[in-house]
């Protein structure tokens, strides 16, 4: 009797280790080198859930004139998920977008760094207008 309650004992402790849930994925970061500000996206689909493998690009213009230009462009993660790192304070023409897209389904989110430095938001991704008239 002594042996089953040691064993028991011994046994709890593993048991619920197994059954916790695993920590989340480490989110992907794309780093712009160009600036303080960061914005961690998080691409749903039209069921409301995460998309693994979408991809989210943008295109940015800033300094004097716009002169310099970055396109950055980052994988999402299975929890939907990519952050974009170092990215300017000031843009030419304000609003960024991240374009996202997943096989013939797209979304786009807004961001302006000089409103928002550190952000997160949303791509909600929908069938492609372009693939519908076909």
């Amino acid at each position: 009797m002594h042996r089953v309650l040691c064993s028991i004992l011994v046994a709890a402790p593993l048991l619920s280790r197994a059954q916790a849930p695993a920590p989340n994925e480490k989110v992907p970061v794309i780093q712009g080198g160009a600036g303080p500000c960061s914005l961690e996206l998080t691409v749903m689909g039209a069921d409301g859930k995460p998309v693994y493998a979408a991809t989210v690009k943008v295109h940015i213009a800033y300094g004097f004139g716009g002169m310099r230009k970055l396109d950055l462009e980052a994988g999402t993660n299975s929890d939907g998920k990519v952050k974009f790192a170092g990215l300017p304070a000031r843009v030419q023409r304000p609003p960024l977008e991240f374009h996202g897209s997943k096989d013939e389904f797209m979304g786009v989110a807004a961001f302006d760094p000089s409103r928002e430095c550190q952000a997160q938001h949303d791509i909600a991704l929908a069938k492609s207008k372009a693939q519908d008239e076909h």
